[in-house]
């Protein structure tokens, strides 16, 4: 599954559903949580529905849905609505740990089957750094935890949650929680073998911004990046695939080790490159993580 663009959409915008579709983003997502005001989440609820039954043919490797966090009360009633033939994916808010992953997927596990669905096919991205709770469980995320596509990472609703008044310093960096959280989101996905993404670029209109945004997450290690806006995902698509200069270089890695198997180091162009060296060429390339 490939998420290197992820455009959210308010779930209860025929207008911004339409424009969406038209977006090259690799995932739809359709939010019925913070983009929603409370009295608009059953209709949001219902558009979502209507929208996933008509465009499952078309787009049905790319929607998903953030439904509301497991504890608000909504989030069965947003189940229930949203799984169907079609739906990708579930991006699930505000977590806890882990075990609200291992929780969801209980869930999808009974909405599959009685939908007629392949068991296991509606995938699961969390937010993973929302709560305080979760920056002290982010070990929790460990290989082979079923359904996980990816984790994400946001700090707004963190600031929220543990009283800042903002999650910048006064010269416009984040804080020191909130590099830690990109940090822990990093090494969260990593340690559990699925991507990670990075969180949005608020400013929209600031192209400039979030391609040096997308060239900073690129480096440390992330694989794609949420959009607010569909005019931001062509930065984010460019940002996170390799260049063909890229691919050149990771190529002549891969040959170098093919053509010396039992090597475990090897000179290129002067340059003495390892196994770590060969590992991020093959993910370069698509050939491994």
């Amino acid at each position: 599954m490939r998420l290197r663009s992820m455009l959210f959409v308010p779930a209860d915008s025929e207008r911004k559903l339409a424009k969406a579709t038209g977006s090259s983003a690799d995932v739809l997502i359709l939010d019925l949580e913070d983009a929603v005001a409370a009295a608009q989440k059953p209709a949001a609820r219902a558009a979502a529905t209507s929208f996933i039954a008509k465009e499952a043919g078309r787009l049905s490797s790319r929607l998903f849905v953030r439904i509301n966090p497991l504890d608000s009360g909504l989030a069965l009633e947003d189940l229930a609505a949203v799984v169907m033939p079609g739906l990708a994916g579930i991006m699930l808010p505000k977590t806890f740990s882990a075990a609200d992953v291992l929780r969801l997927g209980h869930y999808l596990d009974a909405l599959e089957a009685r939908c007629g669905m392949p068991g296991g096919e509606v995938r699961i991205v969390p937010v993973a750094t929302e709560t305080a709770q979760a920056m002290l469980t982010m070990a929790s995320f460990v290989p082979g935890i079923p359904r996980l596509a990816g984790i994400t990472w946001g700090a707004e609703d963190l600031s929220a949650a543990i009283g800042a008044v903002s999650n910048r310093e006064a010269d416009g960096s984040l804080s020191p929680l909130y590099v830690m959280a990109n940090s822990l989101c990093l090494c969260a996905a990593a340690s559990a073998g699925v991507a990670a993404i990075d969180t949005l670029h608020a400013d929209f209109r600031d192209a400039a911004g979030l391609a040096a945004s997308c060239a900073t997450a690129r480096r440390r290690g992330f694989r794609g990046k949420i959009a607010i806006h569909p005019d931001q995902v062509d930065i984010i698509n460019a940002a996170f695939t390799p260049s063909e200069a890229e691919l050149a270089a990771a190529q002549r890695v891969v040959d170098a080790f093919a053509a010396q198997p039992d090597a475990g180091t090897l000179s290129i162009d002067g340059v003495m490159v390892d196994m770590p060296h060969l590992k991020q060429a093959r993910r370069t390339l698509g050939l491994g993580d």
